[in-house]
């Protein structure tokens, strides 16, 4: 069964910013983009709201050729960038993603800023509910639910100069 796509257009993409916008009830710190689903719509958000502290995290997931000795979805995240706990400390952090799916990278990084001692808030622009391993746990802020596989304005592949590489 193949799974419904969805393409989004720029017009789109700012719709979805203007969702978001009027569901922050408070002021962030900083902005915690993860790579790189999330630096797209962070920067959209850091404009908006002008915040200056924008910062990045970079998580992977073992690949299932290593993890043969474990189930997929329980292995470790491993962080490949990650700011500074001093960046973090006492800080009221919006994290921000595209696509909440499983939820594995974005509790991930939740989790981290914690330990770190900020103070986390999540957004993304979709919410798949119908993935979410985490139960009830959901993300603080979100434009819209889908069960789709989205295809955002910027991961469309483009040649040097631009030209479409393939139509979806």
């Amino acid at each position: 069964m193949q799974k419904r796509r969805e393409v989004l257009t720029w017009n789109e993409v700012d719709q979805l910013i203007d969702h978001l916008m009027p569901q922050f009830d408070i002021s962030f710190d900083g902005i915690l983009m993860i790579s790189r689903g999330g630096i797209v719509p962070g920067g959209l958000l850091a404009e908006a709201m002008d915040i200056q502290k924008l910062l990045i995290a970079s998580v992977d997931f073992p690949s299932e050729l290593e993890e043969m000795q474990r189930p997929r979805l329980l292995a470790w995240p491993n962080f490949l960038m990650f700011p500074e706990d001093d960046l973090l400390s006492g800080e009221r952090i919006l994290i921000i993603d595209d696509v909440w799916g499983s939820g594995r990278t974005i509790t991930s990084v939740k989790n981290r800023v914690t330990a770190g001692g900020g103070f986390p808030y999540t957004s993304v622009l979709h919410f798949n509910p119908y993935r979410n391993l985490f139960g009830t746990n959901r993300p603080d802020y979100f434009a819209a639910i889908t069960d789709a596989f989205i295809v955002y304005p910027w991961e469309i592949d483009r040649d040097a100069k631009g030209s479409l590489l393939r139509d979806f």
